[in-house]
C-alpha cells in the first residue's frame, strides 16, 4: 500500500507541477512527498521530475512513465468503488471541457454529485483545444461539436442550438443584418481556429444559404469571442450556453432569430480504455440527469 500511495503521490505532483499542493492534498509534510518521490526515481533508475525553485516539471521519462501508470491506478480505484456497499465513489476523477462548458454549465451543477461523494476528488481540466486525453490522464471530456477521429468511445448526451449575436452598441454603429447575406458586410468575431474563413449555414422554410465569412477579430477561447462581441467589436456566433447570460442581461442581442442554424452535439467521450471507469460513467450520468430539459435551449440528445 506504501508503494500505491507513492505512485498517487507521484501523479498529484507531475499534474500540480508541485511537491507542496500535493502534500496538502495528502495531509502530509512538503519533506515527506518528496522524500517519497525521490526513492520511487531511486526504484526506478530513472529521473521523473525536473526540479527548479520555480517549477517542478515532468521529464520526458517522467511523462511515459505517469502515462502507463496511471490507468493502473485508476483500475485500482475502480476495483475498490465496485465493492464499497456504501456506494461512496472516492479517488480520483479527470474531467475535460471547454472553458464556457465548465464555467456556465457544470460548474452550477456540481455541488449534489460532490456532497455525494465526498471523499472523491474532481480535477476540472478546462481547455478550448482537443487535448490529448490519454496522455493528460482525463477520464471523461465533453465536447461540443464533430469529434476528430479517434480509437475512444463516446456517447451523445444532447444537442446544444448555435445562434448568432451583436451587441446594441455595434448594430447601433453598423446595422442590424435582416438576412444572411447581410453578414458579409458586417465585423465577424472568431473564436478559437477561426484565423480562417468560415462558413455559417442557415436554413429557413427549405432554403439553404451559406456565407463564407473572415473574421475581423478571433481569439482562442468561446468566452473570449463572447466577451469580444459584447464589447461591441462584431458579430458572432456561438452557442446559447456560451452567451445565454449575456442575452438575458442585455449586452448581446441575437440577429437572424426567423433562421434556423445547425444545432451542435454535445458528446462526453471516453479515451480509450477510459469507458469503464465507474466514476466517469456515474459523473456522465450525473450530467445527462441534471441537464434533461433544464439546459437551456437544448434538446435532449
Amino acid at each position: 500500500m506504501k508503494d500505491i500511495l507513492t505512485l498517487r503521490l507521484y501523479s498529484r505532483v507531475a499534474h500540480l507541477g508541485s511537491f507542496s499542493a500535493a502534500a496538502r492534498e495528502f495531509g502530509l509534510a512538503q519533506s515527506q512527498v518528496s522524500r517519497m518521490v525521490a526513492d520511487l526515481e531511486a526504484g526506478l533508475g530513472a529521473r521523473l521530475l525536473s526540479r527548479t525553485t520555480r517549477a517542478v516539471v515532468m521529464t520526458e521519462a517522467g511523462a511515459e512513465f505517469l502515462a502507463r501508470m496511471e490507468p493502473i491506478l485508476a483500475a485500482l480505484e475502480d476495483a475498490e468503488n465496485s465493492v464499497r456497499e456504501s456506494g461512496e465513489l472516492r479517488g480520483l476523477l479527470r474531467v475535460g471541457m471547454t472553458t464556457t462548458m465548465g464555467l456556465r454549465v457544470v460548474m452550477p451543477r456540481l455541488a449534489p454529485f460532490t456532497e455525494r461523494h465526498p471523499r472523491l476528488h474532481v480535477e476540472l481540466v478546462l481547455d478550448d483545444r482537443w487535448q490529448d486525453m490519454v496522455r493528460e490522464a482525463v477520464d471523461v471530456g465533453f465536447r461540443v461539436g464533430a469529434l476528430p477521429d479517434s480509437s475512444g468511445t463516446s456517447k451523445l448526451i444532447t444537442t446544444i442550438q448555435r445562434v448568432i449575436v451583436a451587441a446594441p452598441s455595434y448594430l447601433d454603429r453598423a446595422g442590424t443584418p435582416l438576412a444572411p447575406a447581410d453578414l458579409s458586410h458586417h465585423r465577424i468575431v472568431g473564436g478559437p481556429a477561426a484565423t480562417l474563413a468560415a462558413s455559417w449555414r442557415f436554413e429557413r422554410d427549405g432554403e439553404k444559404v451559406t456565407v463564407d465569412l473572415q473574421p475581423n477579430v478571433s481569439t482562442n477561447t468561446i468566452a473570449g469571442a463572447v466577451a469580444c462581441a459584447a464589447g461591441g467589436l462584431g458579430i458572432t456566433s456561438t452557442t446559447i450556453w456560451a452567451c445565454q447570460q449575456e442575452l438575458d442581461n442585455g449586452s448581446l442581442v441575437r440577429l437572424l432569430p426567423e433562421w434556423k442554424t445547425a444545432d451542435l452535439p454535445v458528446n462526453a467521450y471516453f479515451p480509450l480504455g477510459r469507458s469503464t471507469r465507474k466514476v466517469a460513467r456515474a459523473f456522465v450520468d450525473f450530467i445527462v440527469a441534471e441537464l434533461g430539459t433544464d439546459a437551456r435551449g437544448a434538446t435532449p440528445g
